[in-house]
């Protein structure tokens, strides 16, 4: 079984965002960058899967493909996801800042050339938060999908066919669905915690295989259908007060209509 697990760089999630003078976008100058952390996840759970931790039954996995789609450093990004102990990846450079539906029309022309099982991927990006490149994606490919995964179990079905048994995060609670692969599943937070790449696996990854690309090698249209107006920053709290006692409390939270 083989999966694919697309990767991004993003803008480490330790560092807060700056907002560029002109306002066209984020400064990225200088900033230190890493693995989007949902994708992070969704390399962690395809290793287990490998490995046959946790539940899954060994020899789920047979093949971790990563690939990335941008700038010529998120090598280091898929560097990261083989020392990780993914197999092996592939970069397609962009240096523009794809939407997601380019991205997802890419992501299906790999998937048409790669042949995965199953594509596991991050719920959302923490840089634009659209959460959408998923759900895109199975509908471009016509796969079963299940969204914000926290757990995943590889199964036999009842006519012999490999599913996905997914339990994801609802607003009600916890739901559970059984999909029949291939499939594509977008993970959430609570899947697992991600290893932390040891000194010897790091080595290793710099021999692994880093196939690279260029967007027109794929012949996808990725003209872009949104136009950024205007980044800003988001407006400075103001400071709190301070009151004497409760009934100075309850007096202003009345005055302000919260009571």
């Amino acid at each position: 079984m083989k999966v694919l697990v697309p990767v991004k760089r993003v803008i480490d999630y330790n560092v807060k965002a700056r907002v560029k003078a002109d306002q066209t976008g984020v400064d990225l100058a200088n900033v230190k960058m890493s693995m989007n952390p949902f994708d992070e996840i969704a390399v962690e759970e395809a290793v287990r899967m490998k490995e046959g931790k946790e539940h899954h039954a060994a020899g789920t996995v047979d093949e971790i493909v990563v690939v990335s789609i941008g700038v010529t450093q998120a090598q280091e990004t898929i560097r990261t996801a083989l020392a990780m102990g993914a197999d092996r990846g592939l970069l397609i450079q962009s240096d523009a800042d794809l939407e997601p539906l380019a991205v997802a029309k890419l992501l299906k022309a790999v998937v048409d050339e790669e042949k995965p099982d199953l594509v596991l991927l991050g719920k959302q990006s923490i840089d634009g938060d659209n959460n959408a490149v998923g759900q895109m994606l199975a509908a471009l490919l016509d796969w079963p999908q299940a969204t914000f995964a926290g757990k995943i179990v590889i199964g036999g079905g009842p006519n012999g066919e490999r599913r996905a048994t997914v339990t994801r995060e609802v607003d009600g609670g916890l739901q559970t669905l059984s999909a029949a692969l291939p499939a594509v599943v977008s993970v959430d937070l609570r899947l697992n915690t991600p290893r932390y790449a040891s000194l010897p696996n790091i080595m290793k990854a710099k021999k692994k295989e880093i196939a690279v690309k260029a967007v027109a090698d794929y012949g996808v249209d990725t003209v872009p259908r949104l136009k950024v107006v205007k980044v800003t920053a988001p407006p400075q709290r103001s400071a709190g007060i301070k009151v004497a006692d409760a009934a100075e409390l309850v007096a202003k939270l009345k005055i302000v209509g919260v009571l």
